[in-house]
């Protein structure tokens, strides 16, 4: 039919070269024919294109207005919440987390971390505060407010069409740029840290770090932290220590002037026998209970009279007595146990006149281990001299109407690597606060044993900075 017309409008016009494309008119639509086919089948197909690939409810956004933008507003929120925290004057956070508990900080990496964040490009800056934290312990809410205002002076730049591997470019320009050529003459403002393991040297560095968490707080803290990462320090080589080995012991009462370091471990809890005191003890850690063994296996014991029950509670006594006396013979004065300790153990225990004490944390049990230099064992007999610890003095006293045990090492005894700082304070709010200012302090401590170059503070560093960078 098509071949008619078409003959009929070359003869009207008197135009032959319509015939001549007739034919390329029907190969192009039997061509094309498949093609429109196959079109409307694939509209009507929902398992292709994106929404096949992906599950269902998920949501696609990209370009500027779509993505980028909306990524910048996450990250600004976040930093804008953060931002009054920062300082010594900075405001406390009150948050309330899924399990109902509520936190008073100021803390940038706690408030983040109960936030619970859901957006990915914010969960990018709770990662950064977390690493930061992770590294330095300190400074993570200055990263989470300065990539905010980064981001934030960004979005003109994205509505002026520069591309982001643009502007991470000229950002990394700019960094590279500060940290040769405009930090280095900062750093000789300010004396360095001449002396490791000088106590002064070790306040002067903690001090500011403190001040900034908890004001006011700083003349009392600083030179407990201090003393406590002294007491950790190895006596050879270059100053240093590990952050695990200072510790922060919370007693609920009293005020942060009663505050103070024992150079050894403190247990929360008091000992379970009689006696209170031991000096110069050896000491055997066992991880698991002191109690007679249950058997794996559901059995049956049939007595006919008295003297079997009589029998069959003396055997089980005189095999906890060899076990006990065994331990006494070694001489262990101090048994601490990872878990219940029976009746019949802790009369033996009172008979050869050891203390006792349990301690149900495996961790609070490793650093007793730490402390000591003992060996938790999983078997329950008398340990061999390689496994024992040894203390100068275990003692029971009460700190705020509340039994604690210390295992205190003498200051020219190596043994102990581990400090403790018992804190006082009147609320739990404000004993965690104070925990987490002394966490900061030790990073800071740690960071200028490594490298002792100190900046000036309160800002002003940074404020230079972003003047020699802008001009």
């Amino acid at each position: 039919f098509s071949i008619f017309i078409s003959s009929v409008i070359a003869h009207y016009f008197n135009c032959s070269s319509l015939q001549s494309s007739s034919t390329h008119f029907l190969c192009v639509t039997a061509v094309a024919s498949p093609f429109s086919n196959m079109a409307q089948s694939m509209a009507y197909n929902q398992a292709a294109g994106l929404g096949g690939m992906l599950k269902k409810g998920h949501q696609s956004m990209d370009g500027l207005e779509g993505a980028t933008l909306r990524n910048v507003e996450a990250c600004r929120e976040i930093s804008t919440i953060t931002r009054t925290s920062l300082g010594p004057n900075g405001m406390n956070k009150l948050v309330v987390n899924h399990l109902g508990r509520i936190i008073v900080t100021s803390d940038c990496a706690t408030i983040v971390k109960e936030l619970e964040i859901e957006h990915p490009a914010a969960k990018m800056l709770q990662l950064a505060a977390e690493a930061q934290d992770f590294e330095c312990g300190d400074g993570t809410n200055l990263v989470v407010s300065f990539a905010g205002e980064l981001l934030a002076q960004t979005e003109d730049l994205f509505r002026m069409g520069l591309h982001p591997s643009d502007v991470v470019a000229g950002f990394t320009k700019a960094g590279d740029k500060m940290l040769q050529e405009f930090l280095p003459p900062m750093a000789e403002l300010v004396p360095a840290m001449a002396d490791g393991r000088a106590k002064e040297e070790l306040v002067r560095v903690v001090s500011p770090v403190l001040a900034a968490k908890h004001l006011g707080s700083e003349e009392i803290l600083a030179p407990l932290v201090a003393e406590a990462c002294l007491g950790t320090m190895s006596s050879s080589g270059p100053a240093s220590f590990s952050v695990e080995s200072v510790r922060v012991a919370k007693i609920l009462g009293g005020d942060i002037s009663q505050s103070h370091v024992v150079h050894g471990f403190v247990a929360l809890r008091g000992l379970e026998t009689s006696l209170t005191s031991a000096k110069d003890a050896k000491i055997v850690v066992f991880g698991c209970g002191m109690e007679a063994s249950a058997t794996e296996a559901k059995g049956t014991v049939l007595m006919k009279n008295a003297d079997d029950l009589k029998n069959y509670n003396k055997s089980e006594e005189k095999k906890m007595e060899e076990i006990v006396k065994s331990i006494a013979d070694s001489g262990v004065k101090v048994c601490v146990a990872g878990g219940t300790v029976s009746e019949m153990a802790l009369h033996f225990i009172e008979r050869y006149g050891m203390l006792c004490l349990k301690i149900g944390s495996k961790w609070e049990l490793r650093r007793l281990c730490v402390a000591t230099g003992a060996t938790a064992l999983v078997r329950l007999g008398a340990p061999t001299a390689d496994e024992m610890g040894h203390c100068d003095h275990v003692h029971q006293k009460e700190v705020g109407g509340r039994p604690v045990t210390v295992f205190s090492q003498s200051d020219g005894n190596k043994t102990s690597k581990l400090s403790t700082i018992v804190l006082r304070a009147s609320t739990s709010s404000v004993l965690a606060d104070l925990e987490r200012a002394i966490d900061d302090g030790v990073h800071a401590a740690r960071t200028a044993c490594k490298n002792g170059k100190l900046v000036p503070g309160a800002g002003a560093t940074e404020m230079e900075l972003s003047l020699k960078v802008s001009a």
